[in-house]
This record gives structure tokens, C-alpha cells and sequence, in this order.
């Protein structure tokens, strides 16, 4: 079951979002919040996995009281605002969505499955995180190793290509393509098995046919559907998924 913890100063807009969940059968609303000192002591007590977060509250509001969260294990959080201009800074906060009032069924819904998505890839990140630390134990000499360089064939010839030459790799089929400047070099590779090897502090996955390096990206855009767009430093654009887009931090790419 996922364990929800509702925080709004208004008792309608907290009985609004029990009445949405409702239609779920695999959640339970493990305690209400109408302020943000009480809904901190809450998260600490309840341990929840989803918190229902309004914006604006007497006192310390939505924003203010994530700066104060210090778990070990927060909750995700989706926003709940009155007003558009909210969207780009609740995904600065890595929140995972928000849901405009007065809340349209469709898009709670939406914002609800988006957390059973990002829930199951928490428990499988979990669960790697796990084996890796089963496996390091059974190997401290071996450590954990990234690829550094790629080979690269084309008319019978092989060369390396530096895995930080690289500034954005492309599912393409059955291959991968390497973008390198001005250049493409294709490698018969999974994008999934390419993911795995490459540096997660250098590479990230943004969408399910593409991986970026971090530090070519210079500028983000939220879009309308939830997806983003983000800027390279030679100026092109390249789609973010909602699926990948917690893995960004916009505070990141404006320090590039």
C-alpha cells in the first residue's frame, strides 16, 4: 500500500484529496496536516511515501517546509497550487508533479500513477543498491568501475572514443549513437547496457532513448505535458521525460 499524508491549511481541499483517492485501491491516507510544523513531526512519526503538498499555507509555505525536511527516506511530494507559476519551481524542489485547484480527476490521476512509477523505481534502486553492496563485500578488490572509452570500428578500422568527449548518446535500434561534437559514431549496444556502464555523476538517462553529460547542459524548460526540454551548450534540444525527470537538478545546470 502507499501511505499518504495530506498537508493543506484548508479542511474542503484536504477532504478534496481523500475524495481522489478514493478511487485507488492500493492507497491509504495515513494522517492529514494543516500547517507545516505539524506535517514535519508527521513524516518523521508516519514514515509516508507520498505527501499531497499545498503551496501556500499560513506561516511557512509548501517550498519552506521541504527546505526544512532532513529524513533519511523522504517522501515523494506532488504540489497542490492555484497558480501556474508554481510548476518550474516545484520541479526545481524535485517534486514529482503538481496538480493545479480546483483538481481535475485526470490530472490527480496522472500525478498518482507518475508516484506508483517513480515508488517501484525507488524499490528497485533499492534493491540494486543492495546487491551491489552483497557483491562489493564478496569483491573489495574489484571496487565499482566505470567505462572511461569506447571502441569504435568503421571501414575496418578501430579507434577509441573518450566517454567525456561524449555529449549526448541515442538509442538507434539495435544500436547506440555517440554524439561527439559534430560527429556520430554508432556501437551495437542496448541504450540500457550503455546506462550501466557510463559514470551516474557524469551521465544521466533522460529519456528511454537518450542519455546526456551533464555538464554540456546549459538550459531547461518545463513543457505543458510535464515533459521538459533542456539546451546543450552547442545549442541542441533534447526532450526530458517525466519518467527521468526527478534525476535533474535545475540548481545543476545553472551552475554550468
Amino acid at each position: 500500500m502507499i501511505r499518504v499524508l495530506i498537508v493543506d491549511d484548508e479542511p474542503l481541499a484536504r477532504r478534496g484529496v481523500r475524495v481522489c483517492l478514493r478511487r485507488a485501491a492500493d492507497v491509504t491516507v495515513v494522517g492529514e496536516a494543516e500547517c507545516s510544523d505539524d506535517a514535519l513531526a508527521m513524516i518523521d512519526r508516519l514514515r509516508p511515501d507520498l505527501v499531497f503538498l499545498d503551496v501556500q499555507m499560513p506561516g511557512v509555505d509548501g517550498f519552506g517546509m521541504l527546505a526544512q525536511m532532513h529524513s533519511d527516506a523522504p517522501p515523494l511530494v506532488v504540489f497542490l497550487t492555484a497558480h501556474e507559476a508554481y510548476a518550474l519551481k516545484a520541479f526545481d524542489v524535485r517534486a514529482i508533479d503538481y496538480v493545479m485547484k480546483p483538481i481535475d480527476d485526470d490530472r490527480f490521476d496522472e500525478a498518482l500513477r507518475l508516484a506508483r512509477q517513480r515508488l517501484r523505481e525507488r524499490s528497485a534502486e533499492r534493491q540494486l543498491a543492495h546487491q551491489r553492496e552483497t557483491a562489493a563485500a564478496w569483491e573489495p578488490a574489484q571496487g565499482e568501475r566505470w567505462q572511461t572509452r569506447f571502441e569504435i570500428r568503421h571501414g575496418g578500422k578501430m579507434r577509441w572514443i573518450e566517454a567525456g568527449d561524449i555529449d549526448w548518446i541515442e538509442a538507434s535500434g539495435d544500436y547506440v549513437t555517440l554524439h561527439v561534437g559534430s560527429r556520430i559514431h554508432m556501437i551495437h549496444a542496448s541504450l540500457d547496457s550503455i546506462e550501466q556502464r557510463l559514470d551516474p555523476s557524469r551521465f544521466t538517462r533522460i529519456h528511454r532513448s537518450s542519455i546526456v553529460a551533464l555538464d554540456r547542459m546549459q538550459g531547461f524548460s518545463l513543457l505543458p505535458s510535464r515533459d521538459a526540454i533542456i539546451t546543450l551548450k552547442d545549442g541542441t534540444e533534447l526532450r526530458v521525460s517525466r519518467r527521468f525527470r526527478h534525476r535533474l537538478r535545475l540548481d545543476a545546470i545553472r551552475t554550468l
